[in-house]
């Protein structure tokens, strides 16, 4: 456990950790509570009322932050011929086929923050499914990583989206920014993110859909959001 300044223990101290806020006031509390001398990564942790041991209560999907993250993404571009030159032309920053999956296996190289593959090459990644997997780097048509529309995919990736899936816990871990973004930027993003994953609501649902949301930064004690208003 990385030992804290007097000063967070001092706004540690003064903070009610059972209280919850909306969110602006959430962020604003987050803010306050980031003091390490780095900038700061901040996330957003929302546990979710739904079973994703069941298909049809799996929430996954991905949505375009606002203003980004605030760290630029390197993707990794699986194509061939016409399409390949296209995702060099749009800012890939690797691009290739069979030698990238190679690789992979055989380096054990994850210089890279996204994967986007044309569905023809899916039976090239498919086998780097053990590996991307884990790390949630895997291509998927629901994430718009699995397009012929290269292009628009990368675009979007270096734009500030992000992708969102439950882990074991039913809860989604997403990074919505950094402390150095200003609150209004932090809480659009916030909110783009929450609408985003009430939207992807499944009909298996029942009862209530937001069960938490919390919002923390990297050495901050997290902040609770109001969940029951969110539905």
């Amino acid at each position: 456990m990385p030992k804290r300044s007097r000063r967070y223990s001092e706004a540690a101290k003064d903070f009610d950790k059972t209280q919850t806020y909306e969110v602006a006031e959430a962020v604003q509390h987050v803010k306050e509570l980031a003091t390490a001398k780095f900038d700061e990564t901040i996330e957003m942790h929302i546990r979710l009322g739904v079973d994703g041991r069941h298909a049809d209560q799996q929430v996954r999907g991905a949505t375009v932050l606002p203003h980004g993250t605030g760290k630029s993404k390197k993707v990794l571009v699986f194509a061939k011929g016409a399409k390949a030159e296209e995702a060099e032309a749009a800012g890939a920053d690797y691009v290739g086929a069979e030698d990238m999956a190679q690789k992979i296996q055989q380096e054990n190289w994850f210089d890279f923050d996204a994967v986007v593959a044309t569905p023809d090459m899916m039976g090239v990644v498919g086998r780097l499914g053990r590996v991307l997997g884990p790390k949630g780097l895997m291509p998927n048509p629901k994430s718009g990583t699995v397009t012929m529309d290269v292009t628009k995919a990368l675009e979007e990736i270096k734009a500030g989206k992000v992708e969102y899936r439950l882990d074991k816990a039913n809860i989604i871990h997403v990074i919505i920014g950094k402390k150095s973004f200003t609150e209004e930027q932090l809480v659009e993003n916030a909110n783009a993110l929450l609408n985003a994953i009430a939207k992807a609501k499944p009909s298996a649902a029942k009862g209530q859909y937001f069960k938490s949301v919390t919002i923390a930064s990297t050495m901050s004690p997290g902040v609770k959001v109001n969940s029951a208003s969110l539905g």
